[in-house]
């Protein structure tokens, strides 16, 4: 096949990725290659939108990209030639935004599996986990993840401690919303930690009480925090299988580089014990917090961050998968979801007046909470990581807290002018359109989910708190590129389980699945999406840039690291539903293929 007859690709010569430019001449020298591709589509997502058919590999870095014809002084003897049969072949995938150990060891606990439940449902799986592990009563903790709080059904049904009590046991239990931002406990659990009506909510925390006053077990971020130091750590052993089976999950999907965005120290410990075994299989990029309870020290907690960066960054990004802590953690705020509504908005959420039976929805008094950093708290953080060469990586998920982020930005632009640092805000859920211009402006990255882009519990679920005007434009994907932002993808794994091509149709589709339900069925919103070259610029090129590695990854063009994958489809001319059906055949970390399809071994 002809590079000029590859359907939906931009006409532009492959061999014109010939043109080295900077590259270094070792590693455009002809010679014998160890590895090439030929007889494929490949999708390079190079700035010139260049479409090529073959690709050639030595010493983990891309030697040629272009036509097969100019293949000849790259095969040898000993050169492994991989005919594409018209496969596609892409840049691996840079999620710029997981939770890799906690996705890894969520593997091995009692899940709900994201799935839509009714309370008697919940109950009956958690007595089920329960009755698996009879012998751990009465006094062993039970940690059951990914509990879709916001899907539970029917829609708006109540969740309190005594939804648990309920069950039988005396063991504490603690229930995790799969958004991350809520815990149910039972009451067992609330009594060890010592959570009573006179308990204060702690700065960046709820906790949602009863008509008493009383904690009715529902808890919000640092109202959770207390469950730390109860529940039993994993052991150092249990953390590196954990990473392991979360790099298994990644290369299988195609996920080559990966941001932690919520970094521990043991996080990064457990990825360097993997790395140490020579079993990292991605390249990991790590955001240590800086919490708000930091902003009057916030000098020591950047010390804190520079001080894991000295001992586990493993310096210029190679061939070999390494490690990275050139990024810092902050959150703004909670969740735009209900019934959390823990995300700073610049309008107030609304309520009902009326009752349940007769609804009356009207404007109300609350933001959410206060966004977590104070504007001059925001700046100096913001302008201190600057100078140490860390990249700010913000969680805001509503207006409020975003308007605060970019505003935050502008004065770490204003102190540091030219420095290369690359700010990000992740989730961006809702953003004032007076603000979309802002992330072009500043050069700041929003780092989207696309999976949330669709009509589900979470999103249909805001209609009443939100009104029509902001539904119309809830999760702004299309409308912040048109607005010029460079986005970025992060799938924010466990929040939801990882699904990358199917959050990837979601961005173009703005649909859920077609077997989501008849309520759910449609486009979300009005904002016009992304197209498909967008979407997967987003989670290519686009998120190396986050990552501060687009000098090495996130295209194909010679000279840069050899990070691609080969899929079952081209997803840039399948009908745009099935590309959510996508397959991963190989995945290829610096030349290495780190997971083949078993039908291809």
């Amino acid at each position: 096949m002809s590079v000029n007859s590859m359907p939906h690709f931009p006409r532009v010569l492959a061999m014109s990725l010939l043109v080295l430019g900077a590259v270094p001449a070792v590693y455009a020298a002809a010679g014998p290659a160890e590895r090439v591709y030929r007889n494929g589509m490949i999708f390079t997502a190079d700035s010139a939108q260049s479409a090529a058919e073959a690709i050639a590999v030595r010493d983990g870095r891309i030697v040629y990209v272009g036509a097969a014809a100019g293949l000849a002084p790259f095969v040898g003897p000993a050169t492994k030639t991989v005919d594409l049969k018209g496969r596609f072949l892409m840049p691996g995938l840079i999620d710029g935004h997981m939770h890799p150990l906690e996705a890894g060891a969520q593997l091995l606990k009692c899940s709900l599996n994201y799935e839509s439940l009714t309370v008697p449902e919940l109950q009956k799986r958690v007595q089920a986990c329960l009755d698996k592990s009879a012998a751990r009563e009465p006094d062993a903790w039970l940690e059951v993840v990914n509990w879709f709080q916001e899907s539970m059904r029917p829609a708006g049904v109540k969740t309190s401690r005594t939804t648990l009590d309920a069950l039988k046991t005396q063991r504490p239990i603690l229930l995790r919303s799969s958004f991350g931002h809520t815990v149910l406990a039972n009451t067992r659990a609330l009594t060890l930690a010592r959570i009573t009506a006179a308990t204060q909510d702690p700065l960046g925390g709820k906790i949602w009480r009863d008509a008493n006053g009383n904690p009715s077990g529902l808890l919000e971020d640092a109202a959770f925090e207390v469950f730390t130091s109860l529940v039993p750590k994993p052991t150092a052993r249990e953390n590196q299988a954990a990473a392991t089976a979360a790099l298994k999950a990644m290369n299988r999907q195609g996920v080559t580089s990966f941001l932690d965005a919520l970094a521990a120290a043991e996080d990064v410990a457990a990825f360097a014990a993997v790395k140490q075994a020579g079993a990292l299989t991605a390249r990991a990029h790590f955001a240590p917090e800086i919490a708000p309870t930091e902003a009057g020290t916030l000098p020591a907690a950047i010390a804190r961050v520079v001080a894991l960066r000295t001992k586990y960054d493993q310096g210029a990004i190679v061939a070999a998968p390494g490690l990275t802590v050139r990024n810092a953690k902050l959150f703004l705020d909670g969740v735009i979801a209900a019934p959390a509504l823990t995300g700073a908005v610049a309008e107030p959420y609304r309520t009902n007046s009326g009752t349940a039976a007769a609804p009356n929805w009207v404007a109300g008094t609350s933001r959410g909470p206060a966004v977590y950093f104070p504007p001059d708290a925001l700046a100096n953080a913001l302008i201190g990581l600057g100078r140490v060469g860390i990249d700010p990586h913000m969680h805001a998920d509503g207006d409020g807290a975003v308007h605060a982020g970019l505003d935050g930005v502008a004065a770490m632009r204003k102190a540091l002018p030219g420095a290369d640092i690359r700010p990000a805000i992740a989730h961006d859920e809702i953003v004032l359109p007076a603000d979309m211009p802002r992330y072009k402006t500043l050069d700041t990255t929003p780092v989207l989910s696309f999976q949330w882009e669709k009509p589900a519990g979470d999103t249909l679920g805001l209609k009443d708190y939100f009104g029509p005007a902001r539904m119309k434009i809830l999760e702004p994907a299309g409308l912040l590129a048109a607005a010029g932002a460079r986005i970025a993808f992060g799938s924010d794994w466990p929040v939801d389980r990882l699904d990358e091509w199917f959050a990837l149709k979601v961005g173009v589709t703005r649909t859920n699945a077609a077997d989501a339900g008849a309520e759910y069925r449609g486009r979300l919103g009005e904002d016009p999406g992304l197209s498909r070259e967008a979407v997967l610029r987003a989670i290519t090129i686009n998120a190396a840039y986050e990552l501060h590695e687009d000098d090495v990854t996130g295209s194909l063009a010679v000279g840069k690291l050899a990070d691609f994958i080969v899929l079952d489809r081209n997803v840039l001319t399948i009908p745009a539903e099935d590309i959510a059906k996508t397959q991963v055949l190989e995945t290829v970390v610096g030349g290495k293929t780190v997971y083949e399809e078993r039908a291809r071994r």
